[in-house]
C-alpha cells in the first residue's frame, strides 16, 4: 500500500510537469503528436484528433511529442515554425505546472495543519541564542547574509556554514537587530537512542514524535506519531535534549517512557538501541506555529514555495563549491522510499492524507525549480536557447541543439544513476 501511494505521488508530480508542456502548446496552436504516460513498449494507445494517448509499459514518468520539437518541420503548427515567446511559454509550462500544484496543495495542507512561521516561542536556557539576547516573540529575518523565509531554511544555512559564527538579523517589534551568533557544534558521535524524530529540532515541540524508524525499539513498544514525551522513569522530559541527555547516561538499559496521548499519560516500556548522528549546529530556539487558515494559508504557501525553489539554487551553487555533498542528493528510490516512510509513520487516514500531500507538493517544487536550471536537456537550458536566440534573431542550428541536448541527456543518466546507487545504499543501510 506504502510503495503503491508513493508511485502514485511520484507519476503525479511528473504527469502534471507534462500537462503543463501539453496544455500550452494546444493553447499556441502547436499540433502535439502524442501524450504518453510512461515510456517504453506502447501498451495501449487511442486517437483523438491529431493526438495520441498512451499508456506504456515502464510505470514511470511521461511525455509530450510536438511537432519539430526534436527535429526541423516545414509545418506551420510545428513547434520550431512558432515565435520565441509561445516555444518559451510552452517550455515554462511544465515547471510552472509543478509550482502552482504544490501552491494549491500547499494552501489545503497548511488550511488544516497550519505552519511553522519564523516567530520564535521558546529559547533554551544557556544556548547560544540566549546568549545573545534573542527573545521569544523575535522573528529571525536574515542568517549568515542571506534571507530566512522559513524554518527550514535556517537549518539548511546552518548545515553549511558548518556551525561558523555568523551575522543574524532579528526583527523584534518592527526593528531590525543584527547580532552575531556563534552556533553550538555537535559533533558527530554514537548515541543511545529510542527510535523516532522529533516533530521539531528545538524548542518544546522537541519532546512531540514527529516519525518513527522502521522496526526501532520505540515503534514496537507502542509509541505514536504525536505522543509527547513527558518522562523517562522518574526523570522530567521538556525536549529532545532532555532524552539525549538521559539516555548518555542510561545507555542500554531498559526505560520507562511515559508519554501524553490524546490528554492521558501512558508507560512503555523500551530498551534503547545504538544509533549515530552526523555532526550538528544548534542555536537553541523553536518556532512559532500559526493556526491555519484560509488567507494565510494562501501566503504562507507562496513563501513556502519560493523558499523551497529558492533552496535548489542553493544546493546547486553548494554542490559546485563543494559546501554539499553529491552524494547527498536523493534519486527516484530515495523518493519512492520517503513518501513511502511518510505514509507508514501516519497514525490515522486523516494524516496520512495530509503527510501524502505536503510530502508531493515539497517533492513537485523541488521537481519544479530543478527543471528551471540552464543545464543541458533541462527545460533551463531550452528557455536559455531560446533567450539566445531572441537576442541573434535567427535560431540556433537545429544540429547543435540536438548535441547539447545530448551531452546533457548522458549527464542526466549517469547523475540518475548515481543518486538511484545511492538511494538503494541508503535503503539497505538505513543511512
Amino acid at each position: 500500500m506504502n510503495l503503491l501511494l508513493a508511485f502514485i505521488a511520484f507519476n503525479f508530480i511528473i504527469i502534471i510537469h507534462e500537462l503543463g508542456h501539453f496544455l500550452v502548446a494546444k493553447a499556441v496552436g502547436i499540433k502535439v503528436l502524442e501524450f504518453s504516460l510512461f515510456i517504453g513498449p506502447k501498451l495501449f494507445s487511442i486517437q483523438r484528433g491529431e493526438t495520441t494517448y498512451s499508456i506504456r509499459l515502464l510505470p514511470i514518468i511521461a511525455y509530450v511529442k510536438m511537432e519539430g520539437e526534436e527535429e526541423a518541420s516545414e509545418s506551420e503548427r510545428s513547434f520550431n515554425k512558432k515565435p520565441v515567446l509561445a516555444r518559451a511559454a510552452v517550455i515554462a509550462a511544465g515547471p510552472l505546472a509543478n509550482l502552482l500544484t504544490a501552491l494549491i496543495i500547499l494552501t489545503i495542507v497548511f488550511s488544516v495543519n497550519g505552519f511553522q512561521t519564523t516567530e520564535i516561542d521558546a529559547v533554551q536556557n544557556n544556548s547560544p541564542a540566549a546568549g545573545i539576547g534573542i527573545q521569544e516573540g523575535d522573528k529571525i529575518v536574515e542568517y549568515d547574509n542571506k534571507k530566512v523565509y522559513q524554518p527550514m531554511d535556517l537549518v539548511q544555512f546552518l548545515y553549511v556554514s558548518k556551525g561558523k559564527p555568523a551575522e543574524v538579523v532579528i526583527d523584534r517589534g518592527g526593528n531590525r537587530i543584527t547580532k552575531t551568533i556563534n552556533p553550538q557544534v555537535i559533533p558527530e558521535k554514537k548515541y543511545y537512542m529510542l527510535g523516532y524524530t522529533a516533530l521539531e529540532a528545538q524548542g518544546p515541540n522537541s519532546a512531540v514524535v514527529g516519525g518513527l524508524a522502521k522496526d526501532s525499539a520505540a515503534a514496537k513498544a507502542g509509541l505514536k506519531i504525536k505522543d509527547k514525551i513527558i518522562r523517562i522513569n522518574d526523570t522530567p522530559i521538556n525536549s529532545r535534549q532532555d532524552v539525549s541527555d538521559f539516555l548518555s547516561k542510561n545507555k542500554e538499559k531498559p526505560v520507562k517512557v511515559t508519554v501524553l496521548r490524546d490528554g492521558s499519560e501512558h508507560i512503555l516500556n523500551v530498551t534503547p538501541t545504538m544509533g549515530k548522528t552526523p555532526e550538528q549546529y544548534n542555536i537553541g530556539i523553536g518556532f512559532k506555529i500559526e493556526e491555519g487558515n484560509l488567507a494565510g494559508a494562501a501566503k504562507h504557501s507562496f513563501v513556502f514555495t519560493y523558499s523551497t525553489a529558492k533552496s535548489v539554487g542553493y544546493t546547486v551553487y553548494w554542490l559546485v563549491t563543494g559546501q554539499a555533498a553529491l552524494n547527498q542528493m536523493m534519486g527516484p528510490v530515495g523518493i519512492f522510499n520517503t513518501i513511502s516512510d511518510v505514509v507508514e509513520n501516519s497514525v490515522s487516514l486523516r494524516d496520512i492524507f495530509i503527510n501524502l500531500l505536503h510530502i508531493t507538493a515539497y517533492i513537485s517544487i523541488a521537481i519544479g525549480a530543478t527543471n528551471l536550471i540552464p543545464f543541458p536537456a533541462l527545460d533551463g537550458n531550452k528557455l536559455l536557447l531560446l533567450g539566445i536566440e531572441a537576442i541573434r534573431r535567427k535560431p540556433l542550428p537545429v544540429e547543435k541543439e540536438a548535441y547539447i541536448s545530448m551531452v546533457g541527456f548522458v549527464l542526466l543518466i549517469m547523475l540518475a544513476v548515481y543518486t538511484v546507487y545511492n538511494d538503494i545504499l541508503r535503503v539497505f543501510t538505513g543511512g
